[in-house]
Formats: structure tokens, sequence, C-alpha cells
């Protein structure tokens, strides 16, 4: 399968528009049109993670982290990146966006325990979310056209696949004396019945998109309008999660939360007996959030790294903190991924690294 078609799917997943602004998401190495035979899912793309990739022959590595996160002064031998690109491993990584993204690592938290009536804890301003591609096509080409583009990952809303709509017109168009255009001649004022074709592009997919449409399109210099395009929404997508959950005893949150992340120890501030009725929950280090739980009314704040002065501030207020170190509070979400991508036809070998795993452990 085509790279462009699965970056397609991961936007359907984790929209990059989604991520936060200081972010690097999206498609960090690699060429949209190579096709990729394996897939390896990972939080961290380390030297492990790099040498898993090779030997289970996985062209692809979704690293949820970015490996490209500060600009690069020097990318040479030894450098992952170097040796990511020199062997044709494509690295894509969807951080932030999965976070924010509906069903990511952020509801992954909240699903663990079991928050109900959830929002976000954050709500960021509306961002631009797709592109919406107008282009002029002779109606012999339409097809082919559309087609490419579709291809490209163009045409996607939602679980439908192959949306446009198609208009009927007439082109006019002069030659100057250098032109060498597909129909009629130059020098002459031409009309041609062509087709408005109008479909939707993934903001991370427009390059992609643009290539496809000036390979498939007849003309020498093919019309096009690219629009920009914020979606509203009724509920509106931010970082964290706040909710509510029956009262339950804060030593059976705890056994759940290493119950379902597949962790042994824990690492808590704040009360650690009596129940909560109210939780809030961010993937990763979110201490910058905290003051948002502590208005929110949680009772009780899963992440996976905070600050000592932040967790005594918690601590103070009677809130119990619960960190789980760094990438643990991401880990589990790679599954979701998997089992989403795997919903897609032709969709290659998808594998979760086992290399992977946070640098800290407790002894």
């Amino acid at each position: 399968m085509l790279l462009a078609k699965i970056t397609t799917v991961i936007e359907q997943i984790a929209p990059s528009s989604l991520a936060e602004s200081w972010d690097n998401v999206g498609l960090l190495t690699g060429d949209p049109s190579q096709n990729i035979s394996g897939i390896l899912l990972t939080i961290d793309y380390t030297q492990a993670v790099a040498e898993e990739a090779r030997n289970k022959k996985c062209d692809l590595v979704i690293a949820y982290h970015p490996p490209i996160f500060h600009p690069l002064k020097r990318v040479v031998a030894g450098n992952l990146v170097f040796d990511a690109i020199r062997h044709g491993v494509a690295i894509y990584s969807p951080h932030s966006a999965l976070d924010v993204a509906e069903g990511g690592t952020n509801d992954m938290l909240a699903d663990v325990l079991g928050l109900t009536d959830r929002q976000a804890l954050r709500t960021p301003e509306l961002k631009p979310s797709q592109y919406k591609l107008v282009v002029f096509v002779p109606v012999e080409a339409v097809e082919r056209v559309s087609r490419a583009l579709f291809e490209a990952g163009a045409g996607i809303i939602g679980e439908y696949s192959s949306c446009s709509f198609r208009s009927a017109g007439t082109g006019t168009f002069f030659g100057e004396k250098d032109a060498h255009p597909t129909v009629g001649q130059a020098g002459k004022l031409e009309e041609v019945q062509e087709i408005r074709l109008e479909t939707l592009v993934p903001i991370a997919g427009v390059n992609a998109v643009l290539k496809a449409l000036r390979q498939s399109h007849p003309y020498e210099e093919p019309a096009f309008d690219l629009n920009i395009l914020a979606a509203a929404d009724a509920k509106p997508k931010g970082m964290g999660r706040i909710g509510s959950l029956p009262p339950t005893a804060r030593a059976e949150v705890f056994a759940r939360i290493k119950r379902e992340l597949e962790i042994d120890h824990l690492l808590i501030a704040g009360p650690a007996e009596g129940t909560i009725t109210r939780a809030a929950v961010c993937a990763g280090s979110c201490g910058d959030l905290l003051d948002d739980a502590l208005k929110s009314g949680a009772e009780l704040y899963l992440t996976g790294e905070i600050r000592h002065h932040d967790a005594v501030k918690a601590a103070a207020n009677g809130m119990t903190v619960v960190c789980t170190l760094h990438s643990n509070s991401e880990r589990a979400v790679l599954k979701r991924v998997k089992k989403r991508m795997e919903e897609m036809a032709g969709m290659p070998p998808i594998g979760i690294a086992e290399m992977d795993r946070d640098p800290f452990s407790v002894r």
C-alpha cells in the first residue's frame, strides 16, 4: 500500500490539525509514493526499535514521540534519522494530535478510569482542519484525475472515501506564443467543456495530492483553487480529559490503572485512602494542566509525570496525583491505533514494538 494512503488513514485517527503549535507531527521521513510492506508502532524511536523494525522488515514506523522535534543541524551516519532515510524507513509521528483526537491517548486514560460525561480539560481555539480542492478538468479526463486524487489521500469524509462534487461548465483560455496547450492551439481563444471537481484534502496530505493532480491532469498548467477550512465541532476537542465515575475507592483506582496499563508501580502524591467521584487525566508530562484539573473539581489526576512543586500543590489542595512514568501513560494507545488501522482493507501487517519501553524503571 502506498505511504500516502496510509498517512491518510492515520490522519483520520489523529488529524494533524489537532496538534499543539509547539509540536512536530506528520510524516517526518519517507516518500509518500513509496510502497509500504510492514508497519511498526512505538512510543519512542530508539536504536533498539530501529533494529527491530529492520529485522521485521517494517519500512514504516509510527513513532508517537517525534524523533525530529527540535531543528536538526546535521544528519550524518550514526544518527537514527540518517539511518532511517538510508534504509528507506518512513517515520510518522502523531504525538499531541493523537492526545487530542477522539478515542486517542487521553480518551484511553479516561476509559481506564471509567470516566463518564467527559470533556477536555483545556479546549484550544478552533484550528484549520483541511483544504477544499477545486480543480477544472476536461470531461474525458475527470475519472483519471479524480482516481489519482483519491489514491493520494483526498476525498475522505468520516467513514466515507472517494467523496467529491462535480459540475459541468465551459472553460476558456488563450495560449500565448510559447504555450503548448493540450487542447486547441496557441494564439487562439479556446473553449472547452470541463468538469469542476471539488474534494477535501487533509492538511498533512496536501503535497501528495497536488503532486498526483499535476501528474494526472492533461493540461500543461492545470487550474485549481485550494481553500483552507476550519470545521466547527459540537464537542470541541482539547488536551486532557475530566469526568465523573461512581464512588470508587482510591485503592481500587490504583489497581485498575496498573492492570489496564500493564505496569507494576505508581508514584502517588496526596490522599491514598477514601473514595473519589471525579477525576482528570492527561497523558505524558502534564503539570501545566494541574490548575485546570483543580478548577474542574478533580479529586484524582492521572498523568505520566509531574514536577515536585506541582505534586506538593496538588496534595495541599486534597488532590491525589497518580504518575505512571511518562511513556507508561501513553503506550496502551498503540493497541487502539493498531486495531483502527487494521480496519482499512489492504493494510500491510502491523506490529507493536517489543523493544519499546520507558527509559526509567522502578526497582
